[in-house]
């Protein structure tokens, strides 16, 4: 089968690779319909995350249909349609019996590893480095899917694919940072990041009681969508010297009553804070770039929420701890449990409250996605999100 695979840093190539099998009894086999190329798969691309192997498939953002069950699966069949999450679940452990789905105990089969970086191991994730598993991802023909009798939603035949394919992730992710906030009637909600999940971010703000949302950005093309798609207030950073400031002016000298980091470990950003972060990063003296993060938490109401979908690997340098205690914010944050959001966000489809599909800006070939990794990685022709098709 044909599939998209890590070479290094940059090089990205569709390669012909065998066939996924049944390898344990609660596996099923996808034919994929649909997949798509992830923000956080630029941290893959761009050598930001450890343990990745040559050869490595791709991809956590896939659907498709199953052609093969293994014999423990009793909720599958052949012929069923399906969207499958990127953590990859057990459905039994301590954690995945309190909807904590992306914490679980038992997927990730090199957990030594995430325990040596982190203290603890969580889910393993599709397609996202040996650190994380080291299973095969879905931008390919096929795919293994393991725990499938817990890791998925069947989708109704009258939904087309591109309307519940973002159901495996980024829609779950801004769904959960904006429930993360706890939003209350009134507030007023900054998304730092207008790709994909600031998008939906900014959706769900408002879906959850939001009275307005301000969207944090430099891409025309995205502040364009924040607005049309949203309902948001947009900032363009590249235009306004001080965001912190300007956000205070924007919400009666207070700030936001809830901030969402929808950027994580690679922001970009003006001034000798980023070049600071850009110097040491590049020497391997910082993993992570935690620009707008730092804004999230300056700017933030006494009081208020820090939610963090954006993606960060281990550490940054000057993170304002002093300005997050004296203001009194709770942080809310890590990787989403999509099982939890599935089936509501689901009818939140059928329902047209939403419709994921508004956020698609290219559709391109399984064969054409060494392109599309350089000119999203490059912003290029406005891509804010690209699905590929096998």
């Amino acid at each position: 089968m044909k599939a998209v695979c890590w070479f290094g840093k940059g090089d990205v190539r569709v390669e012909n690779v065998s066939e996924p099998k049944i390898i344990n009894p609660h596996d099923a086999i996808i034919k994929v319909s649909l997949t798509a190329i992830c923000g956080s798969d630029l941290h893959l691309y761009d050598g930001y995350m450890p343990t990745m192997e040559k050869g490595d498939i791709l991809g956590h953002e896939f659907m498709g249909e199953i052609v093969e069950v293994g014999r423990e699966v009793r909720n599958l069949k052949k012929g069923d349609r399906v969207v499958v999450p990127f953590p990859i679940s057990c459905g039994r452990c301590y954690f995945c019996q309190k909807d904590m789905w992306s914490l679980c105990d038992n997927t990730n089969p090199n957990a030594w590893m995430a325990e040596g970086m982190y203290g603890f191991a969580g889910a393993a994730i599709f397609g996202y480095s040996h650190l994380l598993g080291g299973y095969a991802g879905g931008q390919a023909e096929y795919v293994r899917v393991p725990f499938a009798d817990v890791g998925h939603v069947k989708i109704p035949a009258d939904l087309p694919d591109e309307k519940v394919l973002f159901l495996s992730d980024i829609l779950p992710t801004g769904y959960q940072a904006a429930e993360y906030c706890g939003i209350q009637p009134g507030d007023v909600v900054a998304v730092w990041g207008c790709g994909p999940v600031g998008q939906f971010a900014i959706k769900s703000a408002y879906l959850l009681g939001a009275e307005h949302v301000i969207a944090i950005d430099r891409i025309p093309e995205r502040l364009r969508l924040a607005e049309t798609f949203g309902g948001a207030e947009t900032l363009n950073y590249e235009e306004n010297e001080d965001v912190v400031e300007e956000l205070k002016q924007r919400t009666g000298g207070r700030g936001p009553d809830a901030c969402i980091d929808a950027v994580g470990l690679e922001a970009h950003g003006t001034g000798l804070g980023i070049m600071y972060d850009k110097v040491k990063q590049t020497l391997r003296l910082e993993t992570d770039r935690p620009y707008a993060l730092r804004q999230a938490i300056q700017a933030c109401c006494k009081g208020g929420t820090v939610s963090i979908p954006g993606v960060y690997a281990q550490f940054a340098d000057k993170f304002p701890i002093g300005s997050a205690f004296a203001k009194g914010l709770t942080f809310k944050m890590g990787q989403t449990h999509v099982h939890k959001y599935m089936r509501p966000l689901l009818e939140r489809i059928q329902k047209g409250e939403i419709d994921p599909s508004a956020i698609i800006s290219h559709r391109i070939r399984l064969d054409d996605a060494p392109i599309a990794y350089r000119k999203f990685r490059e912003k290029e022709d406005c891509h804010i999100k690209i699905v590929l098709k096998p």
